[in-house]
């Protein structure tokens, strides 16, 4: 019967034994594993910072091998008129769009754009290739870049009679206290 007690007591200090401390290892970097965080496409913010930035210019790659004759002002705008006239025909949102743009030839081969907006540039965006490729075709020059310049004095602001009246009163008080009196509506 010893031999069953001492049995029990053995199993007893191989269980103490057992449990030694571990030491747990984490290691550390010292740079983010994950993407870098960028702003949402609908921030506010990062519109802003977008907007102090310099404007942009894209210039095409030089194509030396194509032929690059000369053409004057008149030219790019003539055809550019021509161009409207189709595109009223064509699609009227993208003429309303950018029927408002200034084409000017700033240097033998560069054309500069001016546009009063990005959404407008965003809608010339889809038909800039149909224009240039037959305006490069008509002239016979392959090597016209484009730049591009925002001028936000270009914007066309739908005046409504309410506005004509606010206008008038900053001149007049006298405007004002009478629409107040007899609660005009200029809707």
């Amino acid at each position: 019967m010893v031999t069953p007690a001492v049995a029990k007591e053995k199993p007893k200090e191989v269980a103490k034994e057992i449990p030694e401390e571990i030491k747990k290892v984490v290691l550390k970097t010292t740079e983010p594993i994950g993407l870098p965080k960028r702003p949402s496409a609908f921030s506010i913010s990062a519109a802003l910072e977008k907007s102090e930035e310099e404007p942009e210019k894209i210039i095409d790659s030089k194509k030396e091998d194509l032929p690059s004759q000369h053409f004057s002002e008149t030219d790019l705008k003539s055809e550019w008129q021509k161009f409207l006239q189709e595109l009223q025909q064509k699609d009227i949102i993208i003429y309303n769009a950018i029927g408002s743009f200034k084409l000017q030839k700033k240097d033998e081969n560069i054309v500069e754009v001016t546009y009063p907006s990005e959404s407008a540039k965003v809608e010339f965006d889809k038909i800039r290739a149909d224009f240039f490729n037959h305006f490069m075709h008509k002239v016979n020059n392959h090597n016209i870049s484009i730049e591009y310049r925002a001028d936000l004095s270009m914007k066309k602001e739908i005046i409504t009679k309410r506005k004509i009246f606010d206008k008038f009163a900053e001149i007049n008080p006298v405007l004002k206290e009478l629409d107040d009196f007899f609660k005009l509506d200029f809707n």
